[in-house]
């Protein structure tokens, strides 16, 4: 019996490949980003912080990321300065 790995692209209006959305685990967020678990479990408690999936009802569901989503709570979080001295 032999093995088949099938990887799907998705293709913007470009034409560039992209990847597609990886889901995290909150270990994982915080190797990427550098949010502890506790903190992105704080987020989620007060309702802040990015959008997050959860696998299973209850309080053992496994919590993941879209890589897309914590990029999208990123940049919606740039505070663009004046550029005036103070």
């Amino acid at each position: 019996m032999s093995t088949v790995s099938i990887a799907v692209v998705n293709v913007n209006t470009e034409g560039e490949k992209m990847a597609t959305d990886q889901l995290l685990s909150p270990k994982e967020v915080q190797a990427e980003y550098g949010f502890s678990p506790q903190t992105l479990a704080n987020w989620r408690w007060t309702g802040i912080g990015p959008a997050y999936i959860k696998t299973s009802p209850g309080r053992s569901g496994r919590i993941r990321y879209k890589r897309s989503a914590v990029e999208a709570w990123l940049n919606a979080q740039t505070v663009q300065t004046g550029g005036k001295a103070a």
